[in-house]
């Protein structure tokens, strides 16, 4: 577990670099498993740029023409703009679905399934958190449920639906490496039971189970 840690570390890195160390900001679009490269090492690379996009650092958002993205991964502002502005939170977003992930080492939806309502991860981990309950992951050694713990916190600060409400990936990986206790449980993203409200993470899945949509976004 403290190697995924070190792995998910370095991935925020990879998109810290991108998002703030380069002379205009790269928003990648398509942070997900197959994206994410590792050497003898474990030292993860972030790959695949197609889907890429610049902007200046100082554009709080993006112009879009059409959604981009992999289905399970993409923010929902990058298909709708009922969500918000498509900016560098997406990649938080993104970020966010994949660190779910690792920790479960589970596929955070099954577009093949029928029942969404069983299918759903993120929703899951966030109810046993609540609860004060673990995880039901595997550990190897001790501290390693607190690891967990923690990756799984980050990931669903990561997948707010609001994206003025995701952490900025400074945010990220001071919440990564931080010795200690957890951060704080944020708000929930699954709160919403009103299918037309556009936070409802229902709607979300279900546009992610018919795929994503052409938008057209003038500026």
């Amino acid at each position: 577990m403290e190697k995924l840690q070190n792995i998910a570390f370095g991935i925020a890195r990879g998109i810290e670099y991108l998002h703030q160390g380069c002379e205009q900001r790269i928003l990648h679009f398509d942070i997900k498993p197959h994206n994410i490269l590792l050497d003898n090492s474990f030292n993860p690379k972030i790959s695949d740029f197609g889907l890429a996009k610049l902007c200046e650092k100082g554009r709080s958002a993006v112009s879009m023409t059409a959604a981009r993205g992999t289905m399970g991964y993409i923010a929902p502002e990058v298909f709708s703009r009922h969500f918000g502005n498509v900016s560098y939170k997406s990649d938080i977003y993104s970020f966010g679905m994949l660190l779910l992930e690792m920790v479960g080492r589970r596929k955070n939806i099954d577009a093949n399934v029928q029942n969404v309502s069983q299918v759903y991860y993120p929703e899951w981990v966030y109810g046993r958190l609540v609860q004060g309950e673990d995880l039901r992951i595997q550990v190897e050694e001790d501290g390693e449920d607190v690891i967990a713990k923690k990756l799984a916190i980050v990931g669903l600060w990561c997948i707010q639906w609001n994206p003025v409400d995701r952490p900025s990936i400074t945010c990220v990986l001071q919440m990564l490496e931080g010795n200690g206790e957890s951060p704080s449980l944020p708000p929930s993203p699954f709160t919403s039971t009103d299918p037309m409200n556009p936070s409802n993470p229902s709607l979300h899945r279900r546009h992610l189970a018919s795929g994503l949509a052409v938008i057209s976004e003038l500026e």
